[in-house]
């Protein structure tokens, strides 16, 4: 497989379009059309991990965080992000960087945080804006089950757990054909009546070129009636965060300790609590005190995170408690969720798990 295949199948997962608008996801470094002769996935690319790939015949880095995140203007070699290019180029590495792509996928890096505390009724904490768009078209009610089937076959029509999803109306639709026009129904300068389908599908934003590609294929008007907008949902399957229940009520103390052994984290800065049962529990991988009060809002008992500064830990009180579990600790399991996705999608070469550390926060 060539490193683009591989690339479009990480994509089918998490979208670009996923990604927050601060973030640097795709390919990063390397070629294309690059054969791939096997791949590595870590969490950070770093020099060291170049080394690895190197010595087990990997030229993919699968990377959850982006090596290059601000503007370079020089190769020198004189920091760690530039060291770490410089070694990939020479040794015709490829990294590829998903970052805030899965961040936001439904069953991405939160979900799996959810899935190692065993957190039932799971809800994003977080939903995105202006990402559902719905398009309404207008068929001839002989061919409005072809037209139908290839806007749901485009990615329409998918709503949650429920596909080929779509809302139809019969009704009379007009037109009147000018000479230089080819009708396929009607004649030229005569006004035509016909029963037609409206047909209204809602659809990710990001598959809006698809879906309209795959509207003018299969519908058989010369000039294609349709309308677009953006609907103001909040999109209950893309966002930032979680938020879901343990199946018993803990108290503060013992689910800590359970998180800390769970998580291997070398310590968990909390902030104040009593005696307060935990059941309802928010989580939100790596830095995410931009989401404190998202999580208190949703009636969260606790909101694991990471990165939280001295004055965030303020926000907390006796019901409501903040924990900082580590940047790394909480995103740690990413590397396993990609590893998993992409072991049942390619048997062309092999896919490896880095064995690299690559915490920079140590405890003594």
């Amino acid at each position: 497989m060539l490193v683009k295949e591989v690339i479009a199948i990480i994509e089918e997962f998490a979208p670009p379009a996923y990604a927050e608008d601060f973030d640097n996801v795709g390919l990063l470094v390397g070629n294309n059309n690059a054969k791939v002769t096997g791949a590595l996935i870590t969490l950070d690319s770093l020099e060291s991990v170049v080394d690895e790939a190197i010595d087990k015949n990997c030229n993919l880095i699968i990377s959850f965080h982006p090596i290059i995140f601000s503007g370079i203007k020089k190769l020198t070699g004189k920091d760690y992000v530039q060291k770490t290019i410089i070694k990939a180029i020479k040794n015709d590495i490829a990294i590829y960087a998903i970052h805030t792509a899965l961040d936001n996928q439904y069953k991405g890096v939160n979900d799996m945080i959810c899935e190692k505390i065993g957190l039932k009724n799971r809800q994003i904490l977080i939903p995105r804006k202006n990402s559902i768009k719905k398009l309404t078209t207008f068929v001839p009610n002989q061919q409005a089950a072809e037209v139908r089937n290839a806007l749901f076959d485009a990615g329409g029509g998918s709503i949650g757990n429920y596909d080929h999803c779509s809302f139809n109306v019969k009704g009379e639709g007009s037109f009147k054909p000018n000479e230089q026009a080819n009708p396929v129904i009607g004649s030229r300068g005569n006004l035509h009546l016909e029963e037609e389908t409206q047909i209204g599908v809602t659809y990710p934003a990001h598959l809006e070129s698809t879906l309209i590609t795959a509207l003018f294929k299969s519908h058989p008007y010369e000039e294609v009636a349709y309308e677009i907008n953006t609907i103001d949902n909040e999109n209950q399957h893309l966002g930032m965060g979680m938020i879901g229940e343990l199946e018993n009520p803990e108290s503060p103390t013992s689910f800590l300790k359970r998180i800390k052994n769970q998580f291997n984290c070398g310590c968990i800065r909390h902030s104040d609590f009593g005696d307060t049962q935990i059941k309802k529990v928010a989580v939100l991988g790596g830095s995410g005190s931009f989401a404190i009060n998202d999580a208190k809002g949703a009636g969260a008992d606790i909101y694991l995170t990471a990165d939280l500064k001295y004055h965030d830990f303020y926000k907390g009180d006796k019901t409501f408690i903040l924990a900082d579990i580590g940047h790394y600790e909480s995103e740690q399991f990413t590397k396993d969720l990609l590893h998993s996705y992409l072991t049942k999608k390619i048997s062309n070469f092999a896919l490896i798990l880095a064995e690299t550390n690559t915490n920079p926060i140590k405890y003594i």
